[in-house]
């Protein structure tokens, strides 16, 4: 048998065989795209089928832009005007529904190689607009009406009438409805969807969702007048979406939750995530410190916030208290 070196001179143990060495330099390399535990072999690590899913993702959505912009130059210089486009719901309509249609592709793609049904990913569609989305639409639309509820019992908003008339008043709220809940589900499966149930597999639940959330935060920190503050409130706002999933077993409640508070700024009339709103229902005002009101971030920069999060979060913990995420799920099939 070769030896990588030979016996010392001292009669001392000789080195590992070099056949040994490389089959070690092997598995150490295989380690790190491959996991394993007593039950046996694991299959690709959850970070690189996260990687693999973005990479599906982007490809997807950067081909389709650069198709719909006539090409390179079109996407940069459409690049360029995008802080000049203002956000109706027919633009975010038409944005959320390719983006979305590309994630549950890339999601269908990758349960197809995982050998999983698409309902494991978070969205069965057995349950879709059911109890679940409807108790988180009503938990939105209740959690910021008490935020500003409470902003307007400390003189820091008021509402100052209609912005819309005629018809509009009844199918403005309506477009923005499909707008926004086309938002959520496209968001919520991105950020709450197949990446946490796939890093929840490596990490564990938990620290998958604080993850997520820091990512969630991150991707909102670019919007237009955007603050720290306001940046940390959406980590916040991830973390209660992500108890929503853990207690439902689905994200059909982080949908519902999402779309209504969302759609609940607009109807308002205040700015949401420091985008001023468009064909709002009401006229609305702040007045007083930036640290009541949010100031031009809106109501997620305000302290106000965080403390109507904690209330909603607790509950909603009170009514279901018991984990459901990862359980088998009849209903979840499609």
């Amino acid at each position: 048998m070769l030896y990588a070196n030979q016996m010392n001179a001292d009669g001392s143990a000789p080195l590992l065989p070099a056949g040994r060495i490389l089959d070690s330099r092997s598995r150490r390399s295989k380690a790190i795209f491959f996991g394993s535990n007593n039950a046996g072999p694991q299959g690709l690590r959850a970070g690189w089928r996260a990687l693999i899913f973005l990479a599906l993702f982007a490809t997807m959505f950067a081909s389709f832009a650069a198709i719909r912009a006539g090409g390179i130059h079109g996407l940069q210089a459409n690049y360029k005007n995008l802080a000049h486009v203002t956000v109706t719901p027919l633009v975010m309509i038409e944005s959320e529904s390719a983006a979305c249609a590309f994630l549950y592709i890339a999601a269908l793609i990758m349960g197809k190689i995982e050998h999983r049904q698409f309902s494991a990913y978070g969205l069965p569609l057995r349950r879709a607009m059911g109890k679940d989305f409807w108790v988180g639409a009503s938990t939105g639309i209740l959690t910021i009406s008490g935020t500003l509820l409470a902003m307007f019992l400390l003189h820091g908003f008021r509402i100052t009438g209609f912005a819309l008339h005629g018809t509009a008043i009844a199918t403005a709220p309506l477009a923005w409805a499909v707008a926004f809940l086309l938002a959520g589900m496209t968001e919520e499966f991105l950020c709450r969807g197949y990446i946490q149930y796939t890093l929840t597999s490596g990490i564990g639940f938990w620290p998958a969702a604080f993850v997520m959330s820091g990512f969630f935060a991150f991707s909102h920190a670019f919007n237009a007048n955007e603050t720290f503050v306001g940046v940390a409130t959406v980590a916040l706002f991830g973390l209660l979406l992500c108890l929503f999933l853990r207690r439902t077993g689905n994200l059909w409640c982080a949908v519902g939750f999402h779309m209504a508070y969302d759609w609940g700024q607009t109807l308002y009339g205040v700015p949401d995530s420091g985008i001023v709103p468009y064909h709002n229902l009401f006229s609305s005002a702040f007045s007083g410190p930036r640290w009541l009101t949010g100031g031009v971030v809106g109501p997620e920069a305000s302290i106000v916030t965080p403390i109507a999060l904690l209330v909603a979060a607790l509950c909603f913990g009170w009514f279901y208290p018991e984990n459901r995420y990862g359980k088998s799920d009849p209903a979840a099939t499609s």
